[in-house]
């Protein structure tokens, strides 16, 4: 039995364990997944620690995403442009191969779960870490009218966007430069949900019909679904597909089978209600 695991602290809330032992059962795959609480100040160690336990392949989640990324041995193409990992895998004398797949869950979540076209649309994104840096290109790749990366430190939004000018039409702020925009999807990618807050940005900026989506999840509305949801946003969503998506690319790296997804979201909604 080959083992994984998810690292991030804190980690008590995380669904992977489900999910990949869900995706294991479907497709016939021998596995054992579980989490670990990972050390801010030995991310390393504990990398290597679970390797020598025989380890195959890591998920890594908050706040370990840009770490790994400087502990990878080498980095496929979206992990490389992101700066960001959340997929180790284990290669030959223990090398790791670093990969991001939460843009491609991302972009399947909202196209192909949710039926939102993002071809043409305006969008704003909120955050410029690890997280965002992830989707970006995945999201430019889609070919959006325009991405404005707002941050709170404006200066991480304007270098994240100025480093992604090559893929389309992308330009960064500070949430306080919002004021007359509107937008047509807002993403939520800071961590301000795990503290009960909302990024402080203007309540008009979503057009009329637009779409929110809150890259975390949880087991009630976050707070900004609930955001949304108050301006009549046309859905409000939060990252359970998304979270869902990007494991079962991370489950395709792995083990060579790419699992379907449709029952697992409905599993772990029901679970939920």
């Amino acid at each position: 039995m080959d083992r994984y695991a998810v690292i991030g602290n804190p980690i008590e809330h995380s669904k992977s364990p489900e999910i990949h032992t869900a995706f294991a059962r479907q497709t016939g795959e021998d596995i054992e997944y579980i989490r670990l609480l990972g050390n801010p100040d030995d991310f390393n160690g504990d990398v290597r620690r679970f390797l020598a336990e025989g380890g195959q392949g890591l998920n890594v989640t908050v706040p370990f995403k840009e770490t790994a990324w400087r502990l990878a041995d080498e980095l496929s193409s979206k992990a490389h442009t992101a700066g960001a990992v959340n997929t180790l895998t284990r290669l030959e004398n223990n090398r790791l191969r670093g990969d991001n797949t939460d843009g491609v869950g991302l972009v399947r979540d909202l196209t192909v779960n949710q039926g939102f076209r993002l071809e043409g649309k305006r969008i704003l994104m909120l955050g410029a870490g690890g997280a965002v840096r992830g989707v970006m290109r995945p999201l430019l790749e889609q070919n959006p009218k325009r991405i404005v990366i707002a941050n709170r430190t404006a200066s991480k939004a304007y270098s994240l966007a100025n480093g992604l000018l090559e893929y389309g039409q992308v330009a960064g702020c500070g949430f306080d430069e919002l004021d007359g925009m509107q937008f047509d999807l807002i993403i939520n990618g800071t961590a301000a949900g795990l503290k009960g807050e909302v990024p402080k940005i203007p309540g008009s900026i979503l057009a009329n019909g637009g779409w929110c989506y809150d890259m975390l999840y949880s087991d009630q509305a976050t707070p900004f679904q609930e955001w949304g949801n108050e301006r009549r946003a046309g859905r409000s969503l939060d990252g359970l597909g998304m979270l869902v998506e990007q494991a079962a690319e991370s489950f395709r790296l792995w083990r060579d089978v790419l699992p379907e997804t449709t029952p697992v979201i409905a599993q772990l909604r029901n679970a939920r209600n």
